[in-house]
């Protein structure tokens, strides 16, 4: 059970701490910690105040990744750093090993992600945020934007010794803020600490794929441009005609945005959430071919099996055999 002091004020942030570090936990994996209170006006922070009326718990820290798929961490990001052992998931119709002295970043989709085997030595440390707290602490460079496309491809980033040093000491940082209850400025305290985490994870990421100079405009045509897809207008526009003149650009331009950010033109990106969200649905037995197909518009069930046995490799009736 969440507690929850009696504090005047509209912003308040519960924090979560595996059983590992309490002996006051009746469920056995997680409890609440503390309730924290913003009461300080930074200019950045002041735009969400008000978007945070209700009771959220805003950081999660687990010691396993069972709740990555669970719809309820729908708007939590991942951040997971394997200490020994290794876990097999599969993600956007790939297979990862997530292994001793690797990170992993779950940034989107994380119902997308299914574990599919860990060893008896599997030993990992997790930090779920939201993504508005991610908004609150994530510095000003456009290089997120880049690397969460990246990420979505291989979530997985292997680290040097000298990196996972680095990475453990960010992750007992957050943990030891989320200690600090008697600290009179433990909100900023916070955000600098997770702040940090993301900054180091930018330079991971970086190390391994470079670095490109991207504009703020660019980036912000991407955020929209993913935005739209994220609430699911895939189901009923499949075209980048449409999504181009929702943004007021070309198709051309929208495309040749999304190569540069992503790797991938926009096409692939339509194509990529749609054929996702289809297979998620296909496994759901209590839905019928017919209900998915009409769910996405298509004319007639051959035009939908063709579309999946196109863009999945299989036959809609494969995925429940």
């Amino acid at each position: 059970m969440a507690s929850e002091s009696t504090v005047d004020t509209d912003f308040r942030v519960f924090f979560v701490y595996p059983s590992s570090y309490s002996s006051h936990n009746p469920d056995g994996n997680m409890f609440v910690l503390s309730t924290f209170y913003c009461i300080f006006g930074i200019p950045k922070m002041q735009r969400y105040i008000f978007s945070f009326m209700n009771s959220i718990q805003h950081i999660i820290i687990d010691d396993t990744l069972n709740k990555v798929s669970s719809p309820a961490f729908s708007n939590y990001l991942c951040h997971a750093y394997c200490h020994s052992g290794f876990c097999i998931l599969q993600r956007n119709g790939k297979t990862f090993r997530f292994g001793q002295g690797c990170c992993m970043i779950i940034a989107r989709r994380g119902d997308l992600v299914k574990i599919v085997e860990t060893s008896m030595d599997f030993s990992v440390d997790v930090i779920y945020v939201t993504q508005e707290f991610i908004e609150l602490s994530t510095p000003q460079s456009n290089y997120g934007m880049r690397g969460q496309f990246a990420l979505f491809n291989n979530p997985v980033i292997p680290l040097t010794p000298q990196q996972q040093e680095v990475c453990k000491l960010n992750f007992e940082a957050v943990k030891r803020r989320l200690s600090q209850m008697s600290h009179l400025f433990r909100h900023e305290a916070l955000i600098n600490a997770v702040q940090c985490m993301i900054i180091d994870f930018f330079d991971f990421h970086a190390q391994l794929y470079g670095t490109d100079k991207i504009s703020s405009q660019s980036r912000e045509l991407m955020e929209q441009f993913i935005d739209m897809l994220e609430r699911g207008n895939f189901r009923r526009n499949r075209t980048i005609g449409y999504y181009a003149s929702s943004l007021c650009v070309t198709p051309k331009y929208l495309s040749e945005v999304s190569k540069k950010i992503s790797g991938m033109p926009a096409a692939f990106w339509i194509t990529r959430y749609t054929a996702l969200d289809i297979s998620r649905l296909l496994r759901d037995r209590s839905l019928s071919f017919t209900a998915i197909s009409d769910m996405f518009g298509f004319s007639s069930l051959s035009h939908f099996s063709r579309y999946v046995q196109t863009n999945l490799g299989v036959k809609p009736s494969d995925f429940r055999e």
